[in-house]
């Protein structure tokens, strides 16, 4: 479960098993600022290949390297513009769980409706429709309206795709060794069991 605060605005998931998963769904101001760092990453990195392009066209005025420049300079120039425009959200949604460089930063997490991590059906779905909730650009408008009417604070995007934003959980789980480290509270106990050493290795355990 999900720790969480009074304050936080809770979503409750019941599993198949009827036991109730709580995620604090992740605020305005978090997913703003994290939006904003994953935005100027994209724009440092517009600008390093704008920079590269140059330097690989060898000129040193831009105006000459608009027009001079070769055909081939262009077509890389424009193709990587293009992913890092339209792919760099489902990306990294997609290879990290649910995460851009800013909401890894900021510990918010996209998952789906039913608490499942998302697919890349998912990341794929909720950014194609950025777009239209960064209107009128570069606001998010629609996506701030969008989230302040709905009851799990969606935007456009995640509505369709079936998906919210939480905050990660702070606390985590103690590693085995903090476990079978920590005194036993109980006096009796302690006068039966004296402490032993434990040591574990999880190297040869595999998915399956």
């Amino acid at each position: 479960m999900s720790a969480t605060l009074a304050t936080d605005d809770i979503l409750i998931i019941e599993t198949p098993e009827r036991v109730p998963l709580h995620f604090a769904l992740a605020s305005i101001g978090n997913r703003f600022l994290a939006c904003a760092i994953d935005h100027t990453i994209q724009g440092l990195a517009l600008a390093l290949i704008v920079l590269a392009s140059l330097i690989v066209a060898n000129f040193s005025s831009i105006e000459r390297a608009i027009s001079s420049a070769p055909k081939w300079v262009y077509a890389v120039m424009i193709l990587l513009v293009f992913l890092i425009l339209s792919s760099y959200f489902a990306f990294f949604e997609w290879i990290w769980s649910g995460q851009t460089p800013g909401k890894r930063w900021l510990k918010l997490r996209v998952i789906r409706e039913d608490g499942r991590p998302i697919t890349f059906w998912e990341a794929a779905v909720r950014n194609l429709l950025r777009p239209l909730d960064m209107m009128p650009y570069p606001f998010y408008s629609i996506g701030l309206i969008s989230v302040f009417a709905t009851a799990r604070d969606q935007r456009m995007g995640d509505m369709v795709a079936g998906t919210v934003v939480i905050r990660e959980r702070e606390a985590e789980a103690p590693e085995f060794s903090q476990v079978f480290a920590t005194p036993v509270s109980d006096p009796a106990l302690r006068r039966s069991f004296k402490p032993v050493d434990f040591t574990a290795s999880l190297s040869s355990l595999t998915e399956s």
